[in-house]
């Protein structure tokens, strides 16, 4: 399809060897000598790029600018100017300009010009999918000999890094080579869970990452004893993915210095990572030291109750005297009430704020269907995330935290991921109801297709009953009874879930700011 550009100079005889030199390459050249012309033909054509003059007789080329914006806001103007002073330049970034030249222009230069504003999709296209062509390959072979959790952070890195890349390009076929690695991976991934998990608990292992329950004792409150107070925000459902989406946003007035991702404890469900996270403790140990804390899977009361009075038992047995404030969303008071009282709220050594939106927004998408439209796969359930977060109070405040002398920590406690792929298991009615792991006795399912846990107390889970076990599901899986099996595969197929263990659910963001 011929590209069409409109030119427009009062001096456009002096022009045309340009021009010429545009027509060789295919390119349509329209021409005006004056800002109303250029209006009119602007009016009555499709053009896919303007050449702009910024020194005309009449109608200035900042003045036409601004009246092509009014009318066509998304064709490319390129402004060109004899002139380099900075109100000029101003004035034409204002207008929403979307490249400049100076005078004089020589061929290269304008051929670079049309690539970078009519081009650039479709060489980006083309750019991405041939790099990654060229990585797929080596990040296989990674994911092949991946062999301890620090090789699958290097892993969930590099997906991440291609995941957002192509999720911005238009060629499909690049987009499910891409989900069909990003599943290897988590086959591959979950055997080494498999494999390992059990022994991450040996105390003798000095090969085990950092995990929810060492997060607090080992990463934050040492700044606090260095004197440095810290704001800790913590998001519910907070993947690495959804944290490279929001850096951006952040780095005007927050200082990245350091990113890491540690692994949740199974299930990855707030009830038990986000209550380890807390406490410093592991469920089983919560459940015998703090019985009336621990709330177990059948109990028909909210199991994330006690957070405070868990962080506050945690300060008390490290004899750790921190002034804190903590508030959840449930509780949490409005931005404008916030930031009256922030300075005197940070004024504590640790200021907790936990936030549950984005496990809101997963929750809605299962239950409603325009909410399953907005985040139909996982590039829109991203941007669904960012949108959220350039327009939430939380932002709001993270700006007018900025100006406080504290450690800003942004963390979460699990992840979640797109379940596809039903597999079967039968429990008796105590049986926990989560679609990603089950707890309970006599369960019925094929071993093959789960990690099953049947000595909890060998990764430091309680069990309501002696006979109690875990099961976890794998990758894209979530578990159905075989009672109206057909309903809730529907139901909840490509519903975004947690609990069970796969890359974007147990491998979780810790990041520590300062101010800018």
């Amino acid at each position: 399809m011929s590209v069409s550009i409109l030119w427009v100079d009062d001096e456009i005889d002096l022009l045309r060897s340009h021009i010429l030199f545009l027509e060789q390459k295919d390119y349509r050249v329209i021409t005006a000598t004056n800002g109303e012309d250029a209006l009119d033909l602007v009016a009555n054509n499709d053009f896919d790029l303007v050449f702009l003059d910024e020194n005309m007789p009449g109608l200035s080329g900042l003045q036409t600018l601004t009246l092509i914006k009014e009318t066509n806001p998304m064709l490319p103007v390129v402004m060109i100017t004899k002139s380099e002073e900075e109100n000029i330049m101003d004035q034409a970034v204002g207008a929403k300009i979307d490249d400049y030249l100076i005078k004089p222009v020589n061929p290269k230069q304008i051929l670079l010009s049309i690539k970078k504003n009519v081009h650039n999709r479709v060489l980006v296209n083309e750019k991405t999918t041939t790099d990654y062509q060229q990585a797929f390959g080596k990040i296989g072979q990674q994911i092949g000999m991946a062999r301890s959790f620090s090789e699958w952070v290097d892993i969930y890195k590099k997906l991440t890094q291609w995941s957002l890349q192509i999720s911005e390009s238009s060629d499909s076929n690049i987009g499910q080579v891409f989900e069909m690695q990003m599943s290897e991976a988590n086959n591959e991934f979950g055997k080494f869970i498999k494999n390992n998990y059990i022994n991450w608990f040996s105390p003798s292992n000095e090969d085990k990452p950092l995990m929810s329950h060492n997060v607090l004792r080992n990463l934050i409150f040492p700044t606090i004893d260095s004197g440095q107070n810290v704001l800790l925000i913590l998001v519910d459902n907070f993947r690495f993915d959804q944290w490279k989406a929001i850096q951006g946003l952040i780095a005007p007035y927050w200082r990245l210095e350091k990113e890491l991702i540690y692994s949740t404890i199974l299930p990855t469900s707030t009830q038990y990572a986000r209550n380890a996270l807390f406490s410093g403790l592991m469920p089983l140990e919560i459940q015998r030291m703090y019985p009336d804390l621990w709330v177990f899977d059948e109990e028909d009361t909210g199991k994330n109750l006690f957070e405070e009075e868990l962080l506050k038992f945690q300060l008390q047995r490290l004899g750790k005297n921190y002034r804190i404030h903590y508030e959840k969303t449930s509780t949490l008071k409005s931005t404008s009430s916030l930031k009256s009282n922030l300075k005197e709220i940070l004024k504590n050594h640790l200021t907790v704020l936990v936030y549950n939106f984005i496990d809101v927004i997963s929750h809605a998408r299962t239950e409603m269907e325009m909410m399953r439209q907005l985040a139909s796969d996982e590039a829109a359930y991203i941007s669904l995330t960012r949108s959220w977060f350039k327009h939430s109070d939380l932002f709001a405040l993270l700006k007018e935290a900025s100006a406080a002398k504290v450690k800003l920590v942004i963390t979460t406690d699990h992840g979640t991921i797109r379940v596809k792929n039903p597999v079967k298991v039968v429990g008796d009615k105590a049986t926990s109801t989560n679609l990603r792991y089950k707890l309970g006795k006599n369960l019925n399912y094929n071993p093959k297709e789960v990690f099953e846990i049947r000595k909890p107390e060998e990764v430091h889970l309680p069990k309501p009953n002696v006979s109690s076990s875990y099961i976890f599901a794998l990758g894209y899986d979530f578990f159905a009874y075989p009672n109206n099996y057909n309903y809730y595969v529907k139901y909840y197929r490509d519903t975004f879930q947690h609990g069970g263990i796969s890359i974007e659910e147990m491998m979780v963001p810790y990041l520590e700011f300062k101010p800018v």
